[in-house]
């Protein structure tokens, strides 16, 4: 949707920038150069007297996302490309947050619903399609303006992708063969596991206080997934391998986005057609397409097709929160997309409660909300 709006605005084969001074040459060669000054001062008051989130790089200048992770900020698209102008301004942030919860909390949802309802069991396949679908979403995104494509070498790139294509296959997969909750919990694992490896691996140093808040989450997660009753080997062997390439991924696209002196949009642009390909020779490895006798009912297909749009629509979507919101604004919005994630792994697809799981979710909350506090009271300390 960004997308197609936003080349409604911007001529095929130009960007922002360049239609902002043919117009600009054009007014001012029917003398009406005075005219143009007088908009220019308009527009600058109205943008003046709008208050707007504070974007990451002056709320927090350390480059954490207060999720332990550090991140490049992110640059625009091109050099100064005008995300979401077809947006009124004041409107803009809560789209983006609107686009962002929706669009997370739609794929969780989507994918166990793909694997689970319509029996399309094929992680690493969906993977595939995901990838495909990214790559065509970020070139209708550079073909008009949001961004420019910056030459990379290939091997450059090569091990970051192989780690993006381990974490989404694997996230996919333990979707196959766990519950949403236990999925979600498991993911909410990687905070500490990025922690645990910095402090192993890198000799980095956290306070007490965080590492407790750490392990308060784990007990939790430990909890609620001992008591899981639809808990399995597999699935927890998969979910396991998914946190660990998760969190090492996570590590590494910081560096490599500060490394290559890319955006995220540029950085993806080459991951998702790199990591098809190397995705599509290891499909048949991981799920069994001698099941896959006939083509998909219509109804697989549009929620496959509804997943994919998804995919896109989530990377797009954390780029925009993370580049016009505080750090604050952005872990209020992850609270809240775990706890309708939680829930609705219990009300959409029946999940039996149990106190004992009700008691484990519980202790992860309040140990990932003491976490967020503490990072976010360490922010102003550093400024």
């Amino acid at each position: 949707t960004v997308s197609v709006l936003y080349c409604w605005q911007v001529p095929p084969g130009k960007t922002r920038r360049q239609v902002d001074r043919e117009n600009m040459a054009t007014q001012q060669d029917r003398g009406d150069a005075a005219a143009a000054a007088a908009a220019h001062d308009d527009e600058r008051k109205e943008l003046l007297s709008t208050p707007v989130a504070a974007s990451p790089a002056s709320a927090n200048p350390s480059g954490n996302n207060g999720n332990g992770n550090a991140t490049a900020a992110p640059a625009k698209g091109g050099e100064n490309a005008d995300e979401g102008a077809f947006i009124p301004l004041q409107y803009r942030i809560p789209f983006y947050l609107f686009l962002n919860a929706s669009s997370s909390i739609g794929i969780v949802f989507t994918n166990k619903m793909v694997f689970q309802m319509y029996d399309f069991k094929y992680g690493t396949l969906l993977t595939f399609i995901h990838f495909i679908f990214t790559f065509i979403g970020l070139e209708i995104c550079r073909w008009c303006g949001a961004f420019e494509r910056k030459p990379v070498k290939i091997m450059d790139v090569l091990p970051l992708s192989l780690s993006f294509c381990g974490f989404v296959a694997l996230t996919n997969l333990s979707l196959v063969y766990n519950t949403v909750g236990f999925y979600q919990l498991m993911k909410v694992l990687t905070t500490p596991m990025i922690v645990t490896i910095q402090t192993v691996f890198y000799g980095e140093t956290f306070p007490m206080n965080i590492k407790l808040s750490l392990a308060l989450t784990c007990v939790g997660v430990t909890i609620a997934s001992v008591s899981d009753p639809e808990a399995n080997f597999i699935g927890t062997l998969v979910a396991l391998s998914a946190l660990l390439v998760t969190s090492m991924y996570q590590i590494w696209v910081g560096t490599k986005q500060k490394e290559l002196g890319c955006n995220s949009y540029q950085l993806l642009y080459y991951q998702a057609p790199l990591s098809a390909l190397i995705l599509l020779p290891i499909i048949p490895l991981f799920d069994d397409l001698s099941t896959l006798k006939a083509w998909p009912n219509n109804e697989t297909i549009t929620a496959i097709l509804i997943s994919s749009v998804l995919a896109f629509l989530v990377n797009l979507s954390i780029f925009l929160v993370i580049g016009k919101t505080s750090p604050v604004t952005y872990n209020v919005l992850g609270h809240f997309k775990l706890t309708v994630i939680l829930t609705g792994g219990f009300v959409i697809f029946g999940q039996q409660p149990d106190i004992k799981v009700i008691t484990g979710i519980l202790i992860t909350l309040a140990g990932v909300f003491w976490y967020t506090h503490l990072k976010q009271n360490q922010t102003p300390a550093k400024k």
